[in-house]
């Protein structure tokens, strides 16, 4: 009997894929957190599982879907999954955390999430393949020229971020919200990078090590990146173990650094990653340069600037090094088709960055106002005990010290107390105390949580979907 190949792809089914989500965030390292911060345990991520039942990963976001808490679900299942192949211990205490770290790394762990990667990534990075559209013809000298414009762009102008953070109520507390932001990648630096200097493929693979030699300090601890960034957040007050503000990412900085994962995980995307590459590495001389500024100008002298103004003078020659040392050789070994993939990656990280900045500036604003938030409750709600508002409403019972980990909703909602007493916080070092009658309003899109401070509170969520309109 001869034998005849029948090969299939794995698929999951929409209720396979959902279920094995399910199994893989009900791991209890993953589960709701009692306290707002994970103390010195890189393996504890609060995934939320008891949410994701709800949420269909097997379809691609749209555009206008990528800040949704979809997306932060799926952006917080994908980083976990991704650091599974990274080395991470405890500063202290390992003992302590010793079962944490069998089952972050054990083989269940591992396989469930890697059977539910590719659905993820999709779910989050296939809106690119419309949002970003590559044609015609490219020749090197094309992509050469191409590429070097962005090095002739003018790089002092403010993001959207950093003049949020300038112009805000609070500019410490939106400057320490910005670092948290760039912990994920920051704190374990070019470690997808590493990904790529894997294998076998000529003098680019040598030239691509330099630049991860020179990002860990050749070889000197203390000269390392993630080292100086442990300064930087000393610095301002803040602590430096992995992800002990987890509950503080926005979906849209965790994307971000998910997307150098996504690439150097999948192979596929190799020169596509180059392209990223060299827009992160060209855009970062500028960008350190305005935040070790920015910096020195909310914290003043006690501020540690060295992981900006040491990126300021090493990334204009990674830069180059990346053009001619990697892309140009990386297109004469392997032809001009590779150029739209190339391209592809660079379009792809920017999009990705406006978003992301877009989204942090429109979080500091969510903090800034949570005091006048809080007040628009009272003409609302108004509205809503005469009547002429009506909307889906869940009623919640709550004990003393029960805590909401951080979340967001898909359109506006209004938190009424009916008794006891909330803490509503709308970011690290933000939040709005609310007594029986208070209550505030939620942004759609918004990260916040809460925690209950009084032996027991009952309180209404009503979906009123844009609060505006409830204005009016």
């Amino acid at each position: 009997m001869s034998f005849k190949p029948d090969y299939q792809p794995f698929v999951l089914d929409g209720d396979q894929l959902r279920q094995t989500v399910i199994n893989y965030a009900s791991n209890p390292l993953y589960l709701d957190n009692e306290e707002w911060q994970n103390d010195d345990n890189p393996y504890r991520r609060q995934l939320r599982p008891q949410v994701l039942q709800y949420l269909d990963f097997s379809r691609v976001l749209q555009p206008d879907e990528i800040l949704t808490y979809s997306a932060l679900a799926a952006n917080r299942l994908l980083t976990t999954i991704y650091e599974a192949d990274l080395v991470l211990l405890p500063k202290t205490q390992f003992a302590e955390r010793r079962a944490d770290f069998t089952g972050f790394y054990s083989t269940t762990n591992r396989v469930q999430g890697e059977m539910i990667r590719p659905y993820l990534e999709r779910h989050v990075f296939g809106f690119l393949d419309d949002e970003v559209e590559v044609t015609g013809p490219w020749t090197k000298d094309d992509l050469q020229a191409f590429l070097r414009r962005l090095q002739e762009e003018p790089d002092d102008q403010p993001s959207k971020s950093e003049l949020a953070i300038a112009r805000s109520s609070d500019p410490k507390r939106a400057l320490r919200n910005w670092l948290i932001q760039f912990a994920p990648d920051f704190l374990a630096e070019a470690s997808p990078m590493i990904r790529n200097v894997m294998g076998y493929y000529g003098p680019v693979q040598s030239a691509w090590f330099k630049v991860i030699i020179d990002e860990y300090g050749y070889g000197v601890h203390r000269t390392k990146h993630s080292t100086l960034f442990e300064r930087t957040l000393a610095s301002v007050g803040l602590h430096s173990d992995l992800h002990r503000y987890w509950q503080y990412y926005l979906a849209s900085s965790l994307m971000l650094s998910n997307y150098f994962h996504y690439l150097g995980k999948n192979h596929e995307n190799f020169f596509r990653y180059l392209g990223a590459l060299y827009y992160t590495e060209t855009e970062l001389v500028g960008f350190c340069r305005r935040a070790a500024s920015l910096m020195s100008s909310v914290f003043g002298e006690e501020a540690d600037t060295l992981y900006f103004t040491e990126h300021v003078h090493i990334d204009g020659h990674h830069s180059r090094m990346v053009l001619e040392e990697l892309i140009s050789p990386i297109v004469d070994q392997c032809g001009a088709s590779v150029i739209p993939e190339i391209v592809r990656g660079y379009e792809e990280f920017r999009v990705l960055s406006q978003i992301a900045d877009e989204d942090f500036a429109a979080q500091v604003q969510w903090m800034d106002s949570g005091p006048e938030n809080k007040n628009l409750h009272d003409p609302i709600w108004a509205k809503v005990e005469a009547g002429e508002i009506t909307a889906p409403v869940a009623h919640l019972v709550e004990p003393r010290g029960e805590l909401s980990n951080t979340h967001q909703h898909d359109a506006d909602e209004l938190c009424h107390i009916r008794s006891g007493t909330m803490k509503f916080v709308s970011g690290y070092d933000a939040h709005q105390i609310l007594e029986a009658g208070q209550g505030t309003v939620i942004w759609g899109n918004r990260l916040h949580g809460a925690i209950i401070e009084s032996p027991e509170c009952v309180y209404e969520i009503h979906s009123v979907k844009d609060y505006r309109a409830c204005l009016s």
